[in-house]
């Protein structure tokens, strides 16, 4: 395979891994929140923590993502197998 084809496989690969954590954040939360703020709060505090516990998993799976990804660029070199997204040359008419 050529640099091109790793790069769209890899871009897609760490797409799908940032869905799967942001989900797996999200349901985690959720399972917290349930066992223990929800009992507390009465119903019209309920309805606004939702939008607030997807926000935060948005953050923490943001953050998870870019530590794996240093964390595969300290172990890998990149520059070898994948190449750029965007090339810096304009095609000629």
């Amino acid at each position: 395979m050529n640099k091109k084809v790793n790069t769209v496989l890899f871009i897609a690969g760490a797409t799908l891994f940032n869905i799967i954590i942001t989900v797996l954040s999200f349901i985690l939360l959720l399972i917290l929140y349930a066992q223990t703020v929800m009992k507390h709060l009465p119903e019209e505090a309920q309805v606004w923590s939702f939008p607030l516990i997807f926000i935060a998993a948005m953050v923490i799976s943001f953050f998870v993502y870019r530590f794996a990804l240093k964390l595969l660029m300290k172990k890998i070199n990149v520059d070898d197998y994948l190449g750029p997204v965007f090339s810096g040359k304009r095609s000629q008419r």
